[in-house]
């Protein structure tokens, strides 16, 4: 298993115990990563990626509507700028008043338990149910999510597109050799092209495709 280094102090990254490419997690001491992802709160909020699936499963790197409440803003914001969250989670919750129930599947428990302690913090939040999914550790999962990343995001096009940003917007999710693609893409060509790519990948079982597309309804 090779050392994850962290670009900003060249040392390794704490609690990080897989084997995923360079830059894929950053360091919590990372001023800059911080503020990189603050501005990406404020970039996703103006640039139109508005969310319109299920309003059941927010996903947090994706912008919620125009109307969305301040508690559901407050949440996203402090989910997309979590240490540690990186392309292999999935970090999405659901706003029900002044409780909020979070969802998906992350590779670190410190995910987990990280994201429930800073949304309780959320003010007008009364209640937070944690139903984050923290998936097995398992070598064969990790060498599908390294193939499928260098498969997706090693594409010009598509990284592009999608890789250069703070938190990309296209996450895979490996569960026992099945993966599950979650985001936000511009168009449905690119949406098949990653759905192919991704199926491509050798060792995989199956590829749930939940991308949507950007200003779909």
């Amino acid at each position: 298993m090779e050392t994850v280094w962290s670009k900003s102090f060249g040392q390794p990254y704490k609690n990080v115990k897989r084997s995923f490419p360079v830059g894929i997690y950053r360091s919590e001491g990372s001023m800059e990563t911080t503020a990189r992802r603050s501005a990406l709160v404020l970039l996703l909020a103006t640039c139109g990626f508005a969310q319109s699936r299920d309003p059941a499963h927010n996903d947090a790197f994706v912008p919620g509507s125009s109307d969305e409440s301040k508690i559901a803003t407050e949440v996203r914001h402090r989910l997309v700028t979590l240490p540690y969250y990186g392309v292999f989670d999935d970090l999405a919750f659901r706003v029900n008043g002044t409780t909020v129930t979070l969802l998906g599947a992350v590779t670190q428990p410190v995910l987990k338990s990280d994201a429930e302690r800073v949304v309780k913090k959320v003010e007008g939040v009364t209640q937070v149910v944690n139903s984050i999914e923290v998936l097995p550790l398992s070598p064969f999962d990790d060498q599908i999510r390294r193939a499928e990343y260098r498969a997706i995001y090693g594409d010009p096009a598509l990284s592009d597109r999608y890789g250069f940003r703070a938190v990309p917007s296209i996450h895979i999710i490996v569960r026992n050799s099945h993966v599950t693609l979650e985001g936000v893409v511009a168009n449905q060509f690119d949406k098949t092209l990653i759905n192919t790519k991704a199926n491509a990948v050798p060792n995989v079982f199956s590829v749930t495709n939940n991308l949507f597309v950007e200003n779909e309804k």
